[in-house]
């Protein structure tokens, strides 16, 4: 694993930051909360969950977004493994990850088997309980490799401002080419240029109301 320990900074002494981008890891006033209201209710999760679901991410971060979904999937009673497929360059230290998921005694128990696994290999190979893996690489290359269609995605790059290469057009169209037919995306940026890639990769794009401070963020629907 590439050592990004130092390339981090902690905010209150719980909420890690990148210095490499000067953005945190998520949000400063409730980092489960926002994942569950950008991410879940902006896929319309848990309404949307089915066997054999696709969950596909762009960011993996501390893994908070992979827990809540996790989470949310089990207490809607699903039985099949959730299957979550997430892109990484920068991949943070075991000990760091612990250390910010902390913040969420909610997930203790799945916490601890993420970063046990995390540990031993950062694609998860060896995580229970869900199909989770984590590609680590330059997702611009890494996703036209693949071969599957997700049903839904967390687009959780660093904010388009600091890293606007996570938001690019030619990105943007890999996402949809890897979205199924009725599949979205939701994110919690509504800059310009990220709604408009999306629309020009051919989602149907939604302004609806963000987290906490953010007035906005951006919901996508593939036809």
């Amino acid at each position: 694993m590439s050592d990004q320990s130092e390339a981090l900074t902690w905010r209150g002494g719980a909420i890690p930051v990148s210095t490499r981008f000067d953005d945190p890891y998520f949000s400063l006033e409730n980092g489960l909360e926002e994942t569950r209201h950008v991410f879940l209710r902006g896929n319309a999760l848990p309404d949307r969950f089915a066997p054999g679901f696709h969950i596909a991410e762009l960011g993996f971060g501390t893994g908070l977004n992979l827990l809540a979904a996790w989470a949310a999937w089990e207490e809607a009673g699903m039985t099949a493994p959730l299957r979550f497929t997430s892109f990484e360059r920068f991949p943070i230290p075991p000990d760091a990850m612990a250390r910010a998921l902390a913040a969420f005694p909610a997930l203790a128990d799945r916490a601890a088997r993420l970063t046990t696994a995390w540990a031993e290999d950062p694609g998860l190979s060896t995580l229970e309980g869900i199909e989770a893996r984590v590609i680590i690489g330059d997702a611009r290359s890494a996703l036209a490799r693949q071969g599957w269609q997700a049903d839904a995605w967390f687009l959780d790059g660093f904010s388009p401002a600091r890293n606007p290469e996570m938001w690019e057009a030619p990105l943007m169209t890999q996402v949809a080419a890897h979205t199924k037919a009725g599949g979205t995306a939701a994110t919690y940026t509504a800059a310009g240029f990220v709604r408009r890639n999306l629309e020009a990769a051919g989602f149907a794009v939604t302004r609806v109301p963000g987290f906490g401070r953010k007035r906005h963020m951006t919901t996508a629907r593939k036809g």
